[in-house]
């Protein structure tokens, strides 16, 4: 077994952050850099590197990772009252719009299922949303919570309807329904359980004792519960990106004195992730992209600026309901982040090729509008939001 195409792989996770960081263009994303660079070293463009068995293996890792770091992120807290409203108006708003566009591209020839494509385009990149609303400090801001909680109905509403829908288990959508529910009700027994054994002060001794020697032992369990709900649901016939998400929304639901007794685990897992794993997966999804096929004729090329619009369109118009909270500037902004999207196309797209519901063709486009976007939509977002309060603000409503 050769580790040489891994070697590259892991040289081009190391240098993309890195040069970044020495160049002018520092607020582009390191994410699109690693998808760059995978397409010029993979089959498409230089050869160096093919997708061989440990690329593969930390590939699937990589993805399982983000999804679970994703629900690391979700704050069920956030998601009530009038927060809630406001954003699953929006994501019904959004799913309306894209079932609209997915059955006008398909009228017109251009996709081969439109629910797919619907679901595709109903997502936000939660982990690329966040980090930028920490950066510009408005995370804590009611903005930054209406934005954030926006991108984490998006994740979970876009990973449900994927599982239920489009799952690689060939079964009907009433089984799905039931297998879903039989997967809630024993994610909610495990929480309970958790919950009732933190109450046990022997086990939370040993916990504390154990967390930061070489037994680490949260994160022995972190990882534990990431590959038993991923587990899960692949056992239950689900996709096995759900029970990733899943198990990070139930560590966070059940970590509640983080911040007192292990404050240091967020930042231990985000560099297993991040450090790791995640690079591997943004790298391989370039190594995999097929370049060829996205050039092979000018109404291929002329897809992707219709799926970048697309996005723009689903997600960020809904994004309007938010005026009364936020303002006309801000829900322009708000609008511009939600439509940012990449990890759930490059998934949703490869569970699409296998099920042979999306092209070649098609999927090389979604990728490519999804880099467009990460790369575009959130300076966009940054530019408007640094010009200070909005022309035009109504009088705001307490979130």
């Amino acid at each position: 077994m050769s580790f040489v195409g891994l070697l590259i792989v892991a040289v081009v996770a190391f240098l993309a952050p890195l040069l970044l960081a020495i160049s002018p263009a520092r607020r582009l994303s390191a994410v699109a850099l690693e998808i760059v660079a995978g397409i010029l070293i993979g089959p498409s463009v230089l050869g160096w590197v093919k997708v061989d068995l440990p690329i593969s293996i930390l590939s699937v890792l990589g993805l399982a990772f983000l999804l679970f770091l994703s629900g690391l992120e979700v704050d069920l807290q956030r998601l009530r009252g009038r927060l809630l409203m406001y954003v699953g108006l929006a994501f019904l708003a959004s799913l309306g719009l894209a079932l609209l566009v997915g059955y006008g591209l398909y009228t017109a020839g251009q996709v081969m299922s439109p629910l797919l494509i619907a679901i595709i385009l109903v997502a936000t990149a939660l982990g690329v949303v966040v980090p930028l609303l920490e950066d510009a400090g408005e995370s804590s801001t009611d903005f930054g919570q209406l934005a954030i909680a926006g991108a984490m109905f998006a994740e979970f509403g876009s990973i449900i309807l994927l599982s239920l829908f489009f799952s690689r288990e060939a079964t009907g959508t009433a089984t799905k329904l039931v297998l879903l529910g039989g997967f809630a009700l024993l994610a909610a027994g495990f929480a309970f359980a958790v919950l009732r054994l933190q109450r046990s002060a022997r086990i939370a001794a040993v916990l504390l004792r154990l967390q930061d020697t070489t037994a680490q032992i949260r994160v022995r369990g972190a990882f534990m519960l990431l590959v038993a709900f991923a587990a899960l649901a692949a056992v239950l016939g689900l996709e096995t990106i759900l029970g990733a998400f899943v198990a990070g929304v139930i560590l966070r639901l059940v970590d509640r004195d983080r911040m007192m007794t292990h404050p240091q685990l967020r930042q231990k897992l985000e560099a297993i992730g991040f450090g790791v794993f995640i690079p591997v997966f943004f790298v391989t999804s370039g190594i995999q992209f097929d370049l060829a096929a996205l050039f092979s004729s000018p109404s291929t090329i002329l897809r992707v600026p219709i799926f970048l619009v697309a996005l723009l369109l689903v997600r960020g118009v809904p994004a309007l309901f938010y005026r009364p909270l936020v303002g006309s500037r801000r829900s322009v902004v708000a609008g511009l982040l939600q439509a940012t999207s990449l990890t759930f196309i490059v998934a949703a797209s490869q569970i699409g090729l296998e099920l042979g519901l999306i092209t070649k063709v098609t999927s090389a486009a979604l990728i490519a509008a999804g880099l467009l976007s990460v790369l575009l939509f959130p300076l966009m977002a940054l530019t408007l939001l640094r010009r200070g309060e909005p022309i035009s603000t109504p009088p705001q409503e307490q979130i």
